[in-house]
């Protein structure tokens, strides 16, 4: 058994953020039990040991004045297991569609087996279709007495508002290094390892505030067999050949596309992982920017104040990001390539000594960002004519989706042809597609995931793409306006060798 398994919390007052154990603590000693719960905060934050800890309180059977489950009696043990049959976990990443749903509104009527209550934990559950959010938004709404609902995500902006409004929100945050040293010297205690807290700190320090990551290093340590120092586990984290931030960060001031995407290209093989890798860059950024206004001395003078700010503020974007994309190093690759190749009008020179007639302290901080994507209008009811409505309409903010879209996936933007903005309500951008093939393609998971963070990019506003079937615009406007032909389901295709060429065999 993994560690993190191993040591996961039993009970409310082992979890590791205080503020969600004592908010749980308090819902239970008031004796009433919200139908329906949504657990939101990054990965790795103790979201699904919650969970359980609240499913065997409102199954156990010998449950203790104070709210502490027994973890002896058959509803805890099985909890604990993950073999309970009336504590269903699902992942709405693989199970995201309306038929699923459906199958679980048939199947929450049903009694519990052996508990007393039936307890679904859905996790992911942003990645539920708008279809099935719909469908479930029902049985949210009114649940037989029998069934509670534990919803985790992270990120709670992509659920529907409705789904959001139902439920009791218990909020979760990325970990503090002494929140994350507490944890690891409970694994250790339990482990019988000598290990002091200033190696536990960089241990800390590499976790980017996930309790999970952190428990995870040092289990990776362990096996490995490194010395548990502060000195050796720096070395083995942070100063790594394939680990080298400072290098990194020349080839960044050199702007030094290619070799740069060499690196992180290094990364992987070398068992690097690249939120780790982007934590200790992110890391070392911030102190440069410190040492910049007066606070430590660990500057980067070849970077500029602002330059600084607009790195991190990449970086910690392209983190954000890691775990949603297909390819873990994409986010990171893409950030390299927003800020060598100006993919968004990027940041001003990054030597102020080539500009001396610019002082760069006099001018406001922001100044240093990239010009901000076209806001939208303020009353969002004419947005399809902001965005482009139809073919022969001022269309610059669609066709800049299109372009940051086409060198991070074509296949989309391909698919994209096929399509146009037709609805955008500060929140939920909806395109009308021309082809049932092309709409089903588009809300494959990989594609909406990279579609949806490029247009949440550029509206500066999370926003969940959703596709609707339209009728194609007449051949006539489109030969008259000049644009790429888009791919069609008539006879003159075959619409399977069409899908081969752009999806692979």
């Amino acid at each position: 058994m993994t560690l993190y398994l191993k040591y996961r919390p039993k009970n409310l007052e082992e979890l590791d953020l205080p503020e969600v154990s004592q908010s749980l603590k308090k819902i239970v000693k008031s004796g009433k039990i919200p139908h329906a719960f949504l657990f939101a905060g990054p990965k790795g934050t103790g979201k699904t040991s919650a969970a359980r800890i609240l499913a065997k309180i409102i199954n156990c059977e010998k449950l203790g004045s104070d709210g502490v489950p027994c973890d002896k009696c058959e509803q805890c043990i099985s909890i604990s297991k993950g073999s309970n049959l009336d504590v269903i976990e699902m992942d709405a990443a693989s199970h995201r569609g309306i038929d699923d749903v459906r199958t679980l509104r048939d199947a929450v009527k049903l009694a519990p087996a052996k508990a007393k209550k039936k307890i679904y934990i859905i996790d992911e559950a942003h990645m539920l279709t708008t279809e099935a959010s719909n469908a479930l938004l029902k049985t949210l709404e009114e649940p037989p007495d029998h069934v509670i609902f534990i919803l985790a995500t992270t990120n709670p902006e992509k659920l529907i508002e409705t789904i959001r409004s139902r439920v009791t929100n218990i909020l979760f945050r990325n970990a503090t290094p002494t929140e994350i040293v507490r944890s690891l010297k409970r694994v250790a205690k339990g482990e019988k390892l000598k290990v002091e807290d200033d190696a536990l700190s960089v241990i800390a320090q590499a976790a980017g505030g996930a309790f999970r990551d952190a428990i995870k290093i040092l289990e990776q340590v362990i096996a490995e067999e490194k010395e548990l120092s502060k000195e050796v586990l720096e070395e083995f984290l942070f100063r790594n050949k394939s680990f080298d931030t400072d290098r990194f960060i020349k080839l960044l001031i050199q702007k030094d596309t290619q070799n740069l995407i060499v690196e992180i290209g290094k990364l992987g093989p070398s068992g690097v992982a690249t939120d780790i890798f982007l934590n200790s860059l992110i890391g070392k950024l911030r102190r440069s920017l410190l040492a910049k206004v007066g606070v430590g001395t660990e500057d980067v003078p070849e970077l500029g104040k602002g330059d600084t700010v607009y790195l991190i503020e990449l970086f910690s974007e392209a983190l954000k990001n890691v775990s949603d994309y297909p390819i873990e190093e994409l986010p990171l690759e893409l950030a390299v390539i927003k800020w060598c190749e100006g993919a968004i009008q990027g940041p001003r020179e990054i030597h102020p000594e080539n500009s001396p007639s610019v002082k760069e302290d006099s001018a406001p901080l922001r100044s240093a960002e990239p010009p901000r994507a076209p806001p939208p209008p303020a009353d969002t009811a004419p947005m399809a004519v902001a965005l482009g409505e139809g073919i022969g309409v001022d269309d610059s903010i669609w066709k800049m989706i299109l372009s940051l879209v086409k060198p991070v996936n074509a296949s989309v933007e391909a698919l994209l042809r096929a399509a146009r903005p037709i609805g955008y309500d500060g929140k939920i951008l909806t395109l009308g597609v021309f082809y049932k093939f092309h709409k089903e393609r588009l809300e494959d998971v990989q594609h909406r995931r990279v579609l949806e963070s490029i247009v949440g990019e550029v509206l500066k506003s999370p926003t969940r793409v959703v596709c609707t079937l339209v009728e194609p615009p007449p051949k006539k406007i489109v030969e008259e306006a000049k644009v790429e032909p888009v791919l069609t389901e008539g006879k003159d295709q075959d619409i399977i060798k069409v899908a081969e060429e752009i999806f692979g065999n």
